[in-house]
């Protein structure tokens, strides 16, 4: 594994643009950056990104069959008790989940280490399945690498794949409505490019804002049309759909979701700590704990403190003996935090590096490589495409 440098397109912002990718560039700083790649080996993606991937996603599965008859587990993750029943059926039931993103600290050497898991709302997907790739077959014919270099990414595929298995499985699915911050250009992109993606599984598509989602006097939510939503993927986390005046017809609600409520479960780092009491000691986790648990002394006072919830790196601190050496503010950690074993991100040219290993339509199908100068990844961490060249 190596970080290579390269040139860049000079048209680069025209082909974002053309393709849809509008949020390429963040408060005037550039989001996508190609003046670099990360190459990685086959033996690399298989054996410590893509098992890994496949492994981590079992336990979760089976960290979420015990959570949904555990109230400890539910009370632990700070999860409104008026929806532990939506979330156990919604599991029990089998609810299809289409997609997630685990993120990983990998760098080339010694097993990844999962650092959290995106279950619920992950983005950066169009720059992975789409843009990235664009970028490889540029980079074939400007030589920037060998003509038989390949990429870890089946994600557009396997979205479609997810979308065909969710209409051919949940009743009334042959439908479906995308909902989030369409004000938003990353989300309204993201939204988009997953409609097109339902679309070419052979669903019938409404985009709309969240915002505009009503209900009916018995309950039922409907969109601007009136037409009841049977089925709504949301760009909108679960903790917030449970503290909207809409939460509590949730439960009686005939709409299905995307993700699933169970994934309420999994989008919590309360999760971390919990996968750590279940698999001790695993090659891919990171020792962790609730902040209040006396276990966490053995952490002693290195440790990355998160919230339960946060998005984007929000409240987030990595502490070296004793002293904050880098956290991000925002509106997090109400509900309580973990201590989680620092793995310091891989260093490579003055850029922390973090991957982002997607699973989709059931399966481990792609790799994003997001860079910061900090060693938090934010919203703003720049993406870097990579390429598979041994």
């Amino acid at each position: 594994m190596q970080r290579i440098a390269c040139d860049e397109r000079a048209d680069w912002r025209e082909k974002a643009e053309a393709a849809g990718f509008l949020f390429h560039t963040i408060d005037g700083e550039r989001y996508w950056d190609e003046r670099a790649y990360y190459a990685f080996t086959l033996e690399e993606i298989e054996r410590d990104i893509e098992a890994p991937t496949a492994e981590l996603e079992r336990m979760c599965r089976e960290l979420v069959a015990r959570a949904v008859d555990d109230a400890q587990m539910l009370k632990r993750l700070r999860i409104p008790e008026r929806y532990w029943t939506l979330i156990a059926a919604s599991w029990k039931r089998a609810d299809p989940s289409l997609y997630g993103r685990f993120d990983l600290s990998y760098g080339g050497a010694g097993p990844a280490k999962l650092l959290e898991y995106n279950a619920d709302t992950p983005t950066a997907v169009f720059e992975t399945a789409v843009f990235q790739w664009q970028w490889l077959e540029d980079a074939k014919l400007r030589l920037i690498t060998t003509q038989d270099a390949d990429q870890y990414n089946s994600l557009h595929e396997q979205l479609i794949a997810g979308w065909s298995e969710i209409g051919r499985t949940m009743t009334g699915a042959g439908a479906v409505h995308l909902a989030g911050d369409l004000t938003s250009a990353e989300d309204a992109g993201t939204l988009a490019y997953l409609e097109e993606t339902a679309r070419q599984a052979g669903l019938t598509t409404t985009v709309m804002a969240m915002d505009t989602i009503g209900r009916t006097p018995k309950g039922a939510f409907v969109d601007l049309a009136n037409r009841e939503i049977a089925l709504c993927f949301k760009l909108y986390p679960w903790e917030w759909m449970f503290r909207e005046q809409f939460g509590a017809s949730l439960a009686g609600a005939p709409t299905r979701w995307i993700e699933p409520p169970w994934k309420a479960i999994l989008s919590n780092k309360g999760i971390l700590p919990l996968l750590w009491s279940m698999f001790p000691r695993h090659p891919n986790l990171l020792p962790a704990y609730f902040e209040d648990d006396p276990n966490a002394a053995e952490l002693g006072n290195s440790f990355v403190r998160k919230p339960l919830y946060s998005r984007e790196g929000a409240n987030v601190a990595i502490v070296i003996g004793g002293e904050a050496i880098d956290q991000d503010g925002g509106p997090y950690g109400e509900e309580g935090f973990i201590r989680q074993a620092v793995a310091t991100l891989p260093c490579f040219a003055e850029n922390y590096l973090a991957i982002g290993s997607w699973i989709a339509g059931g399966k481990p199908c792609g790799l994003s490589a997001r860079e910061d100068l900090s060693p938090i990844t934010k919203n703003t961490s720049r993406f870097l495409p990579h390429a598979i060249v041994g």
